[in-house]
């Protein structure tokens, strides 16, 4: 059985957030991915870490949506699969964003984030890095985020601000 050679691609967002004992706040300084990654039984996968940012997504402009999107692809053509590690309130854009650059990437991206920091206790964030490992190796080509126990194909994904999570704005797209 070969291997599979999955890109994570790492821009930031709450799931990377760390505390600052100095200033006592919730930031994006240092990548707590490889720490989740060493938690996890992966047979079978050869994860690439791709460090693109480190930014809250609230504070990403168009051209990081680009970059992410222009990696994404990239990455795409090169791999088995690309898991994108993205702030949830701007994840929705960067997939709009991939799909209208790229169309059908010609392997699954699967966006992920949390709505809670890895270093919270009741953290959202592993679950969701497994989930999206997992459903970029089981999904056709397309762009998708998964999160809490779903999996949805761009575009029409938004943010559900009062549910916490992601949910469609439209009916799902045909392959």
């Amino acid at each position: 059985m070969s291997r599979r050679r999955i890109a994570l691609i790492s821009t930031g967002g709450t799931i990377e957030k760390t505390y600052d004992e100095l200033s006592g706040v919730l930031a994006n300084q240092v990548s707590v991915l490889d720490v989740m990654l060493a938690s996890l039984e992966l047979r079978g996968v050869d994860v690439m870490r791709v460090q693109l940012m480190n930014k809250d997504s609230l504070e990403m402009s168009d051209a990081d949506h680009t970059l992410i999107a222009e990696t994404a692809d990239r990455m795409a053509r090169a791999c088995d699969g690309v898991v994108v590690v993205h702030g949830t309130d701007r994840l929705a854009a960067t997939g709009e964003r991939v799909v209208e650059l790229v169309g059908t990437p010609a392997t699954p991206v699967v966006l992920t984030g949390a709505m809670r920091p890895y270093e919270l206790r009741s953290t959202d964030a592993l679950q969701n890095l497994t989930e999206a490992l997992l459903a970029v190796q089981l999904v056709p080509p397309g762009v998708y985020v998964a999160m809490h126990n779903q999996v949805l194909r761009f575009p029409g994904v938004v943010k559900d601000r009062t549910l916490g999570t992601f949910t469609r704005a439209t009916p799902e797209p045909t392959p």
